[in-house]
């Protein structure tokens, strides 16, 4: 009985670590049949989406994400969903520092998190964004922020801000229903508009370069949740071709519609994945 109860006194002395927060609301296609002005719309980051649970911040997959303790210093105790982010195009640099096992204070100096959901909140999605905004501006620490969200009148105002975002090396829109509730999972209330699809396949077999590309890669040989094989042979740096992505790793990559044999036409490399997202209705 005394061991029992040391045992007990032990573990209630234990400190309990936080688990990660429930799955995120997930993004369908924007296809063009909505009504434009149910939707409030923002530019699609290309960042590291993270989740802060009041106390840590967490990977989509749910991962820990070692920040420095001065990043976080001040920040409401509401659940907020968003992009850890630096600029547009510096993808691979802000997934680098995320990735650190110990945080480094002056890398994460550039990175701010960009909220745009507040996932604990049961109000509608416009309700929701009064209340994030009241909240950062309450909150004196500048690697806090909001993703602006705004609202069009029309398609044509939704494309003409597309095609600006782009231009500006931007990588699209999200259009988020005003009166949605927050759900987890894949919803039609919130949808990514971009000028083209991109999709996630595993790396299986590294195939050989030549000429300028000799003893480098040539092209991955990659596999698709669906188990569809098929090359990437564009879009990476020498720096990538000289040290590729890992067999078994899953790589994001870019196409421009199916062939007749339902594969990517004009596969593209575009990045590494740190986790596997779950399956996307548009595969």
């Amino acid at each position: 009985m005394r061991l029992l109860l040391t045992a007990l006194l032990c573990l209630l002395a234990w400190p309990v670590l936080s688990a990660p927060p429930p799955d995120p609301m997930l993004a369908t296609p924007y296809r063009g049949d909505v009504a434009v002005p149910d939707f409030l719309v923002s530019e699609k980051l290309d960042g590291v989406r993270a989740r802060w649970d009041g106390r840590s911040l967490w990977t989509r997959g749910g991962a820990r994400i070692i920040a420095p303790a001065a990043f976080t210093r001040g920040w409401p105790t509401d659940p907020m969903d968003g992009e850890l982010w630096i600029a547009r195009g510096r993808f691979d640099e802000v997934s680098a520092i995320v990735r650190r096992v110990r945080a480094d204070p002056q890398a994460w100096r550039y990175v701010r998190f960009m909220a745009f959901d507040l996932p604990a909140n049961p109000r509608p999605f416009a309700e929701r964004v009064v209340r994030m905004r009241a909240l950062i501006a309450g909150t004196d620490n500048p690697q806090l922020a909001m993703i602006p969200q705004r609202r069009f009148a029309t398609a044509a105002e939704l494309d003409a801000e597309l095609a600006r975002v782009v231009a500006g090396g931007g990588e699209g829109l999200m259009l988020h229903r005003r009166s949605a509730r927050y759900r987890p999972g894949r919803s039609e209330d919130l949808l990514k508009y971009k000028p083209h699809q991109d999709a996630e396949a595993q790396v299986v077999a590294h195939l050989p370069g030549r000429g300028k590309y000799q003893g480098m890669l040539g092209a991955l040989q990659v596999r698709t949740p669906e188990g569809r094989r098929f090359r990437i042979g564009t879009g990476f740096t020498d720096a990538q071709r000289a040290a590729p992505p890992p067999l078994g790793a899953w790589v994001t990559y870019r196409y421009t519609g199916l062939t007749s044999t339902g594969l990517p036409r004009f596969a593209r490399f575009v990045r590494l994945r740190d986790d596997m997202p779950p399956p996307d209705p548009e595969r």
